[in-house]
C-alpha cells in the first residue's frame, strides 16, 4: 500500500492509484497551463489528506475473483472500475460514486456503493 488509509468523518478513505491516474489525465488534457495547474493543485490537495493506495497482490487477488464472477455472468465492467472495486474489496471499503451513480459498480458481488447526492 502507498500509505495507511485515512479517515473523513466516521469513514475510512483512500484513493486507489488508478483513480489518481484518471485524475492526472484531466491535468494532461487541460487546454492551458493555468487550468492544468489548478487541476493538479486540487488533486495534490486531495492526496495530501487522503492516502494513495497502490494496486498490490491483495487487490489483484480480489480483481481475479471479481473479473471471473462478472465474466461468467456476462456483465463485465470497465477495466479501471474493476481495479477500483477490487481495491475497495481488499481494503473492506465501499466505493463513493458521483450523483449519476455508476450503476455498474452495483454488479460487483459484496461491494458497498454509496452515491453522492446532486
Amino acid at each position: 500500500m502507498g500509505g495507511a488509509p485515512g479517515a473523513l468523518g466516521d469513514e475510512a478513505v483512500a484513493v486507489p492509484a488508478i483513480v489518481y491516474a484518471e485524475l492526472l489525465v484531466g491535468v494532461e488534457l487541460a487546454q492551458d497551463v493555468a487550468r492544468a495547474g489548478a487541476r493538479r493543485a486540487r488533486i495534490e490537495g486531495l492526496v495530501s489528506r487522503v492516502p494513495l493506495v497502490e494496486f498490490g497482490v491483495g487487490a489483484a487477488a480480489h480483481w481475479a475473483r471479481v473479473f471471473t464472477a462478472l465474466s461468467r455472468a456476462g456483465r463485465l465492467i470497465p477495466a479501471n472500475d474493476l481495479a477500483v472495486a477490487a481495491t475497495a474489496l481488499f481494503l473492506e471499503y465501499g466505493v463513493l460514486v458521483g450523483p449519476r451513480d455508476d450503476a455498474h459498480f452495483r454488479l460487483v458481488p459484496g461491494l458497498r456503493v454509496e452515491a453522492l447526492s446532486a
